[in-house]
């Protein structure tokens, strides 16, 4: 029984998750875990550094690391890597100058070999604001059809509303699921 064996079935065990929350200043990454949590969302305020969850979901545990976006904190972004399982990368649709800065930090993101087994999610937040680009239309700003390095799905959402949000982590789990967690 080799190494990673023997890794895979104590998470099985466990059923343990480690998700990774980034996205651009502002997307809603906060608003989105405090209403995946059943938490009051009225009070926010921008990340300067880091939250952490553990959120019981469907029997696994699932560890949620929710880092600030800001641009002074995306060098610091690296440090949270290690053994992440899932990266959600959120996106403001409302926010379509930055949809190019949004596109290269995640195209940077996905470079990285810490994160290389990783499956994305990708929020397209804030459905619920006029003028909030489609899913489609940020798939096709942000090129996700070109990404062949990690399974990957986009869902529309509003972290205010809850939209989608169930579904879209629904997703990421079964993802992650077929791979660690699988008999061998």
């Amino acid at each position: 029984m080799g190494l990673l064996t023997i890794l895979k079935k104590m998470k099985q065990k466990e059923r343990e998750v480690r998700l990774l929350m980034l996205g651009l200043d502002n997307a809603g990454k906060t608003t989105i875990l405090k209403k995946f949590n059943g938490e009051d969302i009225d009070t926010i305020s921008p990340t300067l550094g880091f939250n952490i969850k553990t959120l019981e979901h469907r029997n696994f545990k699932l560890n949620i690391w929710d880092v600030g976006g800001q641009k002074s904190l995306r060098s610091y972004w690296r440090n949270y890597f290690e053994s992440t399982d899932g990266l959600i990368w959120v996106v403001d649709s409302a926010d379509r100058l930055r949809l190019e800065d949004c596109k290269r930090e995640l195209s940077t993101l996905l470079l990285e070999e810490r994160l290389s087994g990783a499956t994305l999610l990708v929020f397209a937040n804030k459905q619920d604001l006029p003028g909030a680009l489609s899913s489609d239309a940020i798939k096709e700003a942000l090129d996700l059809d070109n990404i062949k390095t990690h399974h990957w799905c986009i869902r529309d959402c509003s972290a205010v509303t809850g939209k989608n949000l169930l579904i879209g982590i629904d997703w990421l789990l079964d993802d992650i699921s077929c791979r660690i967690f699988t008999a061998d």
